[in-house]
């Protein structure tokens, strides 16, 4: 009987995003109604899965004699604590208890494949409510910021906090729990979202933050189906409670450096990050050196969040790009194509050591972007895998899609 380090998911902070499941290519993680867990007996320590994780549940490691099973995973409220291992011996009657502490190094440790937040990032509070044990909100506004005539209903949410410590950083998200139950009887489960505004506040210096929600509506052969959180939130008023959990969130980080070039990509909601870190550089430091570069998508103007707001940005701030898929009579055009007209600029700062990218919005945009970053790159005599493996190193490449 040797000692063996098991993968878990922690499940008092996992959403059941299902990206887990989604990224595992040998089918070792599933779930049941419960839990999302990990099947010792499949899992080949490949840490796919680590990176895209939002919450950081997936990245939960312990050193055991015998591995949990999937049945006992789903039924755990909370991950067991780690075993001592003292006097324990193998089959053949021999002391396991280097092997024991070699693997307990190696899961204390964290895993090479995680993503890394940058150098210069304050370090994040994570994990400071959860499902069993929220902090309670109260929504002091709830305002629309796509044009009334736009069927995309997205919403400007403000949640003060009062006098509880919820500290967030920019890049880090929020769980929101939806009242009542699904079909089976069952709470809703946790949603997650960016939150928009900086680190002091959507209002500076008070206990608030912002959260960018878009009102999901889908049509079916039975009827429209309304997403549950985000029609829960996009229908609050003033002085409504809310439930929430995190915050969440270690690498998605805004780099604390002045000189930092940052280049964001994004769609539709997958801007709230994106105004936080405008946000916080508009705030702190106006005049910094470094460039903050903004390619923005939506089908049309009018759909586009935070449409007017942005247009007050100054050019000396922020360099953005509005991009529009859906124009009458324009050909389609979306982030990545404006992204090579921009190519030379871009080229430009992919040379500098301190340049970041973050890439934020609908699950796909991603390849579509690496596409257009590559071929930047081989136009200007550039190695993108190169350059792209560096910056996932030195945690200034981030991709986080939903």
């Amino acid at each position: 009987m040797a000692a063996l380090r098991q993968h878990l998911i922690d499940p008092e902070i996992c959403i059941r995003c299902n990206t887990c499941e989604e990224t595992c290519t040998i089918d070792a993680v599933t779930h049941n109604d419960d839990n999302y867990v990990v099947d010792a007996s499949i899992c080949n320590y490949c840490m796919d899965c680590i990176a895209p994780c939002p919450t950081g549940a997936i990245d939960n490691w312990r050193v055991v004699l015998e591995a949990y099973s999937v049945d006992a995973q789903f039924e755990w409220d909370e991950l067991p604590e780690q075993e001592e291992f003292e006097d324990a011996e193998n089959d053949s009657g021999e002391a396991v208890e280097d092997d024991v502490s070699a693997l307990l190094a190696i899961a204390h440790a964290g895993e090479g494949g995680k993503a890394q937040a940058p150098a210069s990032a304050s370090h994040p509070s994570v994990n400071l409510y959860r499902r069993n044990s929220p902090v309670t909100a109260r929504v002091a506004g709830n305002f629309r910021i796509t044009d009334k005539a736009s069927e995309a209903d997205t919403r400007h949410i403000v949640l003060d906090f009062g006098n509880t410590a919820f500290p967030v950083l920019e890049g880090q998200c929020i769980g929101v729990i939806p009242p009542g139950t699904n079909d089976d009887g069952k709470p809703h489960e946790v949603r997650l979202y960016s939150v928009s505004s900086p680190r002091d506040g959507e209002r500076p210096n008070h206990n608030n933050l912002s959260l960018t929600v878009k009102r999901e509506v889908t049509q079916a052969e039975d009827g429209q189906h309304f997403g549950v959180a985000s029609n829960y939130l996009c229908d609050l008023e003033k002085d409504e409670e809310v439930l929430i959990t995190g915050p969440f969130g270690s690498t998605f980080l805004m780099p604390d450096d002045n000189d930092a070039n940052i280049v964001m990509i994004c769609t539709g909601t997958g801007s709230a990050p994106f105004r936080a870190f405008t946000e916080r550089r508009r705030r702190s430091a106006p005049n910094a050196r470094g460039k903050l570069m903004l390619f923005f998508g939506a089908r049309r103007p009018e759909e586009l969040p935070y449409f007017g707001p942005l247009a007050k940005v100054p050019a000396r701030i922020l360099d953005q790009e509005l991009v529009f898929s859906r124009l009458e009579g324009r050909s389609r055009e979306y982030v990545q194509d404006r992204m090579r007209r921009r190519g030379g600029d871009i080229a430009a700062l992919l040379g500098s050591d301190n340049t970041h990218i973050y890439v934020c919005g609908l699950k796909g945009m991603e390849s579509g972007v690496a596409d257009a970053l590559e071929g930047i790159c081989e136009e200007h005599g550039l190695d993108w895998e190169a350059i792209r493996t560096t910056m996932r190193a030195s945690g200034r490449y981030h991709v986080e899609t939903y």
